[in-house]
């Protein structure tokens, strides 16, 4: 009798891995098409859409995650089959199948492993965003190298200029990423075998909570929409990244959205704490 609870409670649990990891990819891959930053001669920052790969990664190990992200690989490959147009030969066919979208996404599996490395979740996911993507940027660029090699460059300069190319929108990928996982970390508990909001003592006023969360989500804002003004001066007319461009950004209005979502996340995470503060007395 117990070993059949057993086995029912292992297939409900299975089963609970299965629909998540679907729910997971069909969320990502939404978030795939929704574009932050559109850059000017190629490339996109997208909405976090590599987060929900992380958090499978993060819940259920770095095995389950692998084959996951694995799925979504195959998946991203097949909404983007039009780039093997731009293949010479069949090894830069090759090249862009594993490391544009195999590889690139399959290393997201990876970022289950800072869970036993880091004390927090929110350390866990940050870091793992950190690192995994820049494992796809090394990805990217290698598939690059391949596909530009001896075409629109000479085969020396391909390295450099797949390295410069690649930077150009997945630096900024990668900050809204890490930015993105700290916050949900915030909000949700990973950890446990049901997905559920991060619990607060009774004593901690609804208000408190509430103004928290706010300033977190100005916070994040202030540094998306200033990602947006930046991101697209970052890229030169050849796709290569151009570090000069910083230079032609008007400043003014990316000054003022930082100035304005520090000013907010700090005067509201101020009035939190004293509201806590007063709860507990």
């Amino acid at each position: 009798m117990k070993e059949n609870k057993n086995n029912s409670k292992s297939t409900k649990n299975r089963v609970l891995m299965l629909t998540e990891s679907a729910a997971m990819i069909a969320f990502a891959t939404v978030l795939s098409i929704v574009k932050i930053v559109d850059m000017p001669y190629g490339g996109s920052v997208t909405a976090c859409s590599m987060l929900p790969l992380l958090i499978i990664s993060y819940r259920y190990g770095t095995k389950w995650g692998l084959l996951t992200s694995f799925t979504y690989g195959v998946i991203q490959m097949l909404l983007g089959m039009d780039n093997l147009t731009y293949a010479t030969s069949f090894w830069a066919v090759i090249a862009i199948i594993l490391f544009d979208y195999l590889f690139a996404f399959v290393v997201l599996g990876l970022g289950g492993l800072f869970r036993k490395l880091t004390k927090t979740q929110g350390q866990a996911l940050c870091t793992a965003a950190i690192v995994t993507g820049l494992l796809r940027y090394l990805c990217h660029t290698v598939s690059g190298c391949t596909v530009w090699a001896g075409m629109a460059l000479p085969t020396k300069e391909a390295l450099i200029y797949s390295l410069s190319y690649n930077l150009t929108y997945m630096l900024p990928e990668i900050i809204v990423l890490a930015v993105g996982a700290v916050l949900v970390s915030r909000l949700l508990d990973f950890s446990q075998t049901d997905i559920k909001r991060i619990v607060v003592r009774k004593s901690t006023s609804v208000v408190a909570v509430i103004l928290s969360a706010v300033a977190d989500v100005a916070l994040v804002a202030a540094v998306i929409v200033s990602i947006v003004f930046i991101a697209p001066y970052l890229q030169a007319e050849d796709g290569s990244f151009l570090l000069k461009g910083i230079l032609l950004v008007n400043w003014t209005p990316v000054l003022i959205t930082l100035l304005c979502g520090v000013a907010v996340f700090a005067i509201l995470f101020v009035i939190s704490n004293v509201i806590k503060k007063k709860a507990v007395k």
